[in-house]
């Protein structure tokens, strides 16, 4: 009911704002309000579908409100900055009275609000539901051993396996991953929004990732909310080494000149709250790594772990949580929240890359900040 009646007052924020001023286009004008009064009742239900018993029903409510919350998240925005547009042309009026028609203005703008928002989500659907490109990243490490030169991780990050995103999602992001023929792969978290009975179907096609160390994951905030010791064990269970607050040492190279590589990953920063034995700990997942280890690869979720991964002496964060902010506008807010939103930073002497991630969390839309794969490769300089 409070999800409800919130949702009820931002709908009726954007009503009003808009269906007066499209009288001249009735048709338009109650297209779009009945649009608003469905999408009102739909979007609190796209949250709450897990509470349907039946599966099938709980992912079809889900679909439906989590499509009505996409579209209405731009409805919203750009209603907010129409009225911001039109009090500014107050202001010009009050200057220059003749300048131009504020009642045309307020007219076709309150057109132009809903076709964007319904272009955005048009589009947005499409880059959420594709398989995610492979964008390619060097990473330039020095003093990087012979050996080690080249050495590649594909990351998959941010998959939410869960409602709208079933086995052949997954499946396709398997496929392109193996094409790489990497030399490791790492999974950086928030793969489920769901419990193992409901999902471990879906998520059964991680086994089919080919590389040549294996796969490596650690949890991420999602994880926790879905019954994370489970999944920790099931993915055990698909052959998936979860490493939590510890690391392993890769030996890497021909059998004459191997050189080590020490891969290590912490639980997601919030996992404490959870669990007290979960307490995100970079420190601890590197004591003990061998000394003669020259390059130090941290998987953490989120990029706010890079100060303490900074510490504790690595090379190279791979980081996913913020999906670069998913869909505009919300990709410029993710800096307040997080240091880093996506792509290859540099703080002090560790190198942090953060994923836009594989998949996508609640409305399939992706508008601005595509989802990837990440094909890195660790170059000597």
């Amino acid at each position: 009911m409070p999800l409800l009646l919130f949702s009820s007052f931002l709908h009726a924020y954007v009503g009003m704002r808009l269906v007066p001023d499209l009288a001249g286009w009735p048709v338009a004008q109650w297209l779009l309000g009945l649009v608003l009064l469905a999408s009102a009742v739909l979007t609190p239900l796209g949250l709450t579908a897990r509470r349907f018993k039946s599966q099938p029903l709980s992912d079809r409510m889900a679909w439906t409100g989590l499509l009505a919350m996409g579209l209405f998240s731009s409805l919203f925005v750009l209603t907010l900055l129409r009225d911001a547009a039109l009090l500014a042309g107050l202001a010009v009026l009050a200057v220059a009275p003749a300048a131009f028609s504020l009642d045309a203005a307020a007219r076709d703008s309150a057109a132009a609000v809903p076709l964007a928002g319904l272009f955005m989500s048009l589009v947005g659907f499409v880059n959420a539901r594709r398989t995610a490109a492979v964008v390619q990243v060097d990473v330039p490490i020095t003093g990087l051993p012979a050996a080690l030169h080249g050495f590649s991780i594909a990351q998959i990050s941010d998959i939410h396996v869960g409602p709208t995103i079933k086995h052949g999602y997954l499946q396709a992001i398997v496929r392109a991953v193996n094409t790489l023929q990497v030399d490791m792969v790492a999974v950086t978290g928030d793969l489920v929004d769901g419990t193992v009975a409901e999902l471990a179907h879906h998520v059964a096609p991680l086994a089919g990732l080919t590389s040549t160390h294996g796969t490596y994951f650690v949890t991420g905030n999602h994880e926790y909310y879905s019954g994370a010791h489970a999944w920790i064990h099931e993915l055990q269970r698909l052959g998936i080494r979860v490493l939590m607050n510890e690391h392993v040492v890769l030996q890497h190279g021909q059998a004459q000149a191997q050189q080590a590589l020490v891969l290590a990953g912490v639980a997601d920063y919030s996992a404490g709250h959870f669990d007290a034995s979960h307490r995100s700990d970079p420190h601890a997942a590197m004591a003990g790594a061998p000394a003669h280890a020259l390059v130090r690869v941290l998987l953490a979720h989120q990029p706010r772990s890079a100060h303490e991964a900074e510490k504790a002496g690595f090379d190279l964060q791979l980081s996913g949580h913020t999906h670069g902010g998913q869909f505009w506008p919300w990709n410029f807010f993710v800096r307040f929240q997080q240091p880093f939103t996506a792509g290859l930073h540099r703080l002090e002497k560790l190198w942090i890359y953060t994923s836009r991630g594989t998949g996508y969390w609640g409305p399939p839309k992706r508008f601005g900040a595509p989802s990837e794969i990440t094909h890195l490769r660790l170059i000597a300089v």
